[in-house]
């Protein structure tokens, strides 16, 4: 089962689509809960509709799962390019607000997947909101202004200062959205997140590198708290566009999020 609903941030409407738990996974009990973050100029679907598989695959598995379209994209309501990731972190917040607010939300469960500059911004609201148990990062931004600089090309960041804006894909950039960028830097704040973290990538990854998840991965395992597990998918590219890639990154996600209940049971019984 799946609904359509808005989420209402400040003077904004994000649309987006709930699944339910669905088939086996379904139980009676409190569920999991997790929100897909999608990246750079996309939307709550993904390029060959990667988050509406993901989502259905994951509710299917027991979890209700959120994807939603960031101001100015999708069908949401604003601009994109007068935002930033300042204002993608507090979209996300209003999301973890919505979640948690169900009654049958386990609270202890509550999941991000981030996919590429939406890793970028579900690390970072990890990091200040301590409702994010669990964070899955896809192909993550770790360097948020070079990263996207590079993606849309100096000569059109250089556009946006002296001009005020610039096209990127039929988006106008504003000056405004890449100071935002420059504001944050993931690497040097993932050491203050204390919950677990799986991280994905592609080999064939031309966009963002995939030594970014390998020094993710050496950033959190430098904590107290919290596993960092790290899946590196052959030839897989950016968004993993063959069925395949897909369905490597699905279940490795699924396999995962199963796999650390069953973990931090154990840790219980040993704990005892």
């Amino acid at each position: 089962m799946e609904k359509q609903l808005v989420l209402k941030h400040e003077d904004l409407n994000l649309t987006a689509t709930l699944h339910y738990p669905t088939g086996e996974g379904a139980s009676e009990g409190k569920s999991q809960a997790i929100i897909i973050c999608h990246g750079f100029v996309g939307n709550r679907i993904g390029v060959d509709r990667l988050f509406v598989k993901a989502a259905r695959a994951l509710a299917a598995s027991g979890s209700y799962v959120l994807r939603f379209d960031y101001g100015g994209s999708g069908e949401s309501d604003g601009n994109y390019g007068d935002l930033g990731l300042e204002s993608m972190i507090a979209q996300t917040r209003t999301a973890i607000d919505y979640v948690t607010s169900m009654d049958a939300v386990d609270l202890q469960r509550v999941v991000l997947i981030g996919h590429s500059l939406g890793g970028a911004a579900a690390l970072l609201t990890a990091v200040r909101d301590r409702r994010v148990k669990r964070l899955v990062l896809w192909s993550p931004v770790a360097y948020p202004f070079n990263d996207i600089v590079r993606i849309v090309g100096r000569a059109g960041y250089d556009e946006a200062i002296e001009k005020g804006s610039t096209d990127y894909t039929g988006y106008s950039l504003k000056p405004a959205f890449f100071n935002s960028l420059q504001e944050h830097q993931p690497f040097q704040e993932a050491k203050r997140f204390g919950g677990d973290v799986l991280l994905v990538h592609g080999t064939s990854d031309d966009v963002i590198p995939a030594d970014y998840s390998f020094l993710y991965q050496k950033v959190f395992w430098t904590r107290s708290d919290g596993i960092c597990d790290k899946e590196i998918i052959f030839q897989a590219n950016h968004t993993y566009s063959t069925r395949k890639h897909q369905e490597e990154a699905i279940n490795v996600t699924r396999n995962w999020l199963t796999g650390l209940d069953r973990r931090h049971e154990e840790w219980h019984h040993w704990s005892i």
